[in-house]
């Protein structure tokens, strides 16, 4: 059972990972299943070195895992459950960005 201080910890790993824009898309594009450096490079238009650099800011976060295969790495999302926690945390925001309003009674965040 994680503690406060191990929670807190897990949750700056996912801040850190998820506020810089082409680290988010890597992740998302691992949602969508396993991949290589250079494929990610040229889907997501960036540099090879780049992604790199990502990947292993995500490997030490703990949200991704390298598996080598012969002279490539394959890359994917560490465990399903945070696959499966990061695609309901973008169903929520897609259900705002969307224009669904909030269900709290008095909630102002949606404007």
């Amino acid at each position: 059972m994680l503690t406060i201080p191990d929670r807190v910890d897990v949750m700056n790993r996912l801040g850190r990972a998820m506020a810089d824009p082409s680290r988010s898309r890597v992740l998302l594009a691992l949602l969508e299943g396993p991949g290589y450096p250079a494929d990610l490079a040229r889907d997501l238009d960036l540099t090879r070195s780049n992604v790199s650099n990502h990947l292993a800011c995500l490997r030490g976060c703990g949200l991704v895992v390298a598996e080598p295969e012969g002279r490539r790495t394959r890359y994917e999302i560490a465990d399903p459950h945070l696959a499966d926690g990061m695609r309901r945390l973008l169903d929520a925001v897609l259900a705002v960005d969307a224009g669904e309003g909030c269900t709290i009674d008095g909630c102002r965040c949606c404007g």
